[in-house]
């Protein structure tokens, strides 16, 4: 899916005219379908659901593809401001957020179906301090205070909208001081049937069939956030320090301490892996911020390795490797631990903590790709590329591919001709699949100071593509053709590149959001552009409802506009939309615009173009025609 974002004023028709080039004749465009929503506009976005979310005067609206009419109206709160939304990850809610701090309303509504799940008013909420949605096991938790006064933990099923469970914390006829009245830490988790909740006084344990408190843990406390094994018999729980440090604590699913002492951890945890050998742990150390004695005593501003023992929380290595600078890659393989950095350099320890690589490799800066390969393991990085055996960390070629920094790097397989593509800004690199013999395939130049941002195999040859460029080369590396549009202008260029999402890249951000149902810590294929879209569908099927089912759907379908790029351009009767053919390079269609700001939305897999006409209608328009 590609989301492009701007403020448009009007369509007008165009007529049939020979254009300029390689330009087809311009089809006549007439929306197909007009919604005036009443309230101005103040949101247009395109949802994974291929439904469109507009937020105005009057409330929430929701439009699918091809519809007459928007699906849903929200109307409960009136006006609602971009920033009282919050799109849940690979799911089809939406949490609406109003109110001040001690009046917060709180909605969520699943988007494709229409309805609204949840509120705080029917639900007998005053303050809401989360409202957190569980996936898989599609409940929703409420964290907060209610209308009477109580601090209270809600369970609701999203299926139904029926609450579960409600436990108020404290009685509110009892005068109590405020400092002893329970406050909420962090974020709750579902582990097996029960459901923990971190508070500023202990750690409970919930039976979500029920509702009812199975226990609660006074001596953890201040817990910003939770995991547990497998089973869900042993739970982890890391409480983040004022001074950038974590302690992590180990339990019992029933609540006893199972660590004498708590582990103290230099820095934030950003990784943690629960493994048959141990428990791996990455934090990264940030004392940028610091000065003086307070920098002198902490720690390098860097990523710290720790593999600890599971039952006791003590190390198991000895010596942990050294990194001098931040990870960039994690990886988990059957025989050891596989890290890159952001400044450069790959390593490889094993799980007792013996190097397995003869001495770490030294890469270039920013690790683009670390991916298998049926070779080896590839890695980018800005100035050079590699494929190495995993075992020895040593190059399956001779030497290691290097090229001039590159202003931005992109790259695809070429599986008929057997070697890997890269752009390096200026120039695409072929590097042969068996030899590892580098040459440079073609040199270019996009116009607009643009570089590609997408190497994309066709049968026509190789596609390379930017925002405003689109060049097509020869499996041979001669140009076929090289188109370029140039933007309206700075504000609207700056505007698109800021909004604009590829398919893949829209499937990949949301899948790390919805952390609970990826391993992001193994190590993947090596895919080009768009191949892993049909991979995400299943992230889709965590729940079982009808509108999972619908995303799913979606997600396994191919690209209806998979063979067109669209373009932001002005053309001889206006600002306007191009749609040009990734093979050809020819303009089939063209929707002219008179606003040199145009707000619309695209949406490639339906093949739909949504247009803010004026500050109160959005106009509809099939691509596919």
């Amino acid at each position: 899916m590609k989301n492009f974002t701007f403020t448009l004023i009007h369509v007008i028709l165009i007529g049939f005219f020979i254009s300029k080039s390689n330009h087809l004749i311009a089809q006549v465009t007439v929306p197909n379908h007009t919604y005036n929503l009443g309230g101005k506009i103040n949101l247009m976005k395109l949802t994974d659901a291929g439904v469109v979310i507009v937020a105005n005067g009057d409330g929430l609206v929701g439009i699918k593809p091809n519809a007459k009419e928007p699906h849903f109206n929200f109307k409960d709160y009136g006006k609602v401001k971009p920033e009282e939304l919050e799109f849940v990850p690979m799911s089809p809610y939406l949490v609406v957020s109003q109110g001040g701090f001690m009046t917060s309303k709180k909605s969520v509504i699943d988007f494709i179906s229409g309805k609204k799940l949840f509120g705080t008013e029917e639900n007998n909420w005053k303050v809401t301090n989360r409202c957190d949605v569980m996936l898989p096991q599609n409940k929703l938790v409420v964290l907060g205070m209610r209308k009477g006064g109580a601090m209270a933990v809600g369970i609701y099923d999203l299926a139904t909208g029926k609450e579960e469970g409600l436990v108020e914390l404290n009685d509110p006829k009892k005068v109590t001081v405020g400092s002893s009245i329970p406050q909420f830490s962090g974020r709750p988790v579902i582990v097996g049937d029960g459901l923990l909740v971190p508070t500023t006084k202990s750690l409970m344990r919930i039976d979500v069939a029920n509702g009812k408190v199975l226990w609660s843990n006074k001596d953890v406390d201040d817990i910003t956030w939770i995991t547990a094994d497998p089973t869900g018999k042993e739970i982890y729980t890391f409480e983040e320090r004022q001074n950038g440090d974590t302690r992590i604590h180990k339990i019992s699913s029933t609540g006893t301490i199972l660590w004498e002492k708590e582990r103290k951890i230099k820095g934030k945890v950003s990784r943690f892996e629960i493994l048959p050998q141990g428990l791996a742990v990455v934090s990264d150390v940030d004392n940028s911020g610091k000065s003086g004695l307070a920098k002198l005593a902490s720690s390098a501003s860097e990523s710290k390795i720790a593999f600890l023992n599971a039952a006791d929380g003590s190390d198991l290595w000895e010596k942990a490797p050294k990194t001098k600078g931040y990870i960039q890659h994690f990886y988990i393989l059957e025989d050891g631990i596989l890290f890159g950095l952001f400044e450069g350099g790959i390593n490889k320890i094993s799980f007792d903590g013996n190097p397995l690589f003869k001495k770490p490799l030294k890469t270039g800066e920013n690790i683009h790709t670390m991916a298998l390969t049926p070779k080896g393991m590839i890695y980018i990085t800005d100035t050079d590329a590699d494929i190495i055996n995993l075992k020895s960390g040593e190059s399956i070629w001779s030497k290691p591919i290097k090229y001039k920094k590159a202003k931005s790097v992109s790259s695809a397989y070429d599986k008929e001709h057997k070697r890997y593509l890269i752009s390096t800004g200026e120039e695409l690199v072929a590097i042969d699949e068996n030899s590892g013999d580098i040459s440079t395939l073609a040199t270019f130049e996009f116009k607009g100071k643009e570089s590609p941002s997408k190497v994309i195999m066709r049968k026509e040859g190789i596609l390379l593509s930017s925002e405003q460029n689109m060049m097509m080369l020869g499996f041979d590396g001669k140009q076929k053709f090289h188109e370029f549009y140039k933007a309206p202008g700075k504000s609207a260029a700056g505007a698109i590149f800021a909004g604009v999402m590829g398919v893949a890249s829209v499937a990949m951000s949301a899948a790390t959001a919805a952390e609970a149902n990826q391993h992001r810590n193994s190590l993947g294929s090596y895919t080009s552009y768009g191949e892993s879209l049909m991979d995400s569908s299943r992230d889709f099927a965590v729940a079982a409802s009808a509108s999972f089912a619908e995303m799913g759907k979606r997600f396994k379908a191919t690209a209806a506009t998979q063979n067109y790029q669209f373009i932001l351009t002005k053309l001889d009767n206006g600002i306007g939309l191009v749609k040009v053919s990734k093979d050809t390079g020819k303009v089939e269609k063209e929707i002219v615009i008179e606003d040199k700001k145009p707000e619309y939305e695209v949406d490639e897999i339906g093949g739909f173009l949504y247009y803010q006409s004026n500050d109160k209608t959005i106009q509809a328009f099939d691509l596919k025609i």
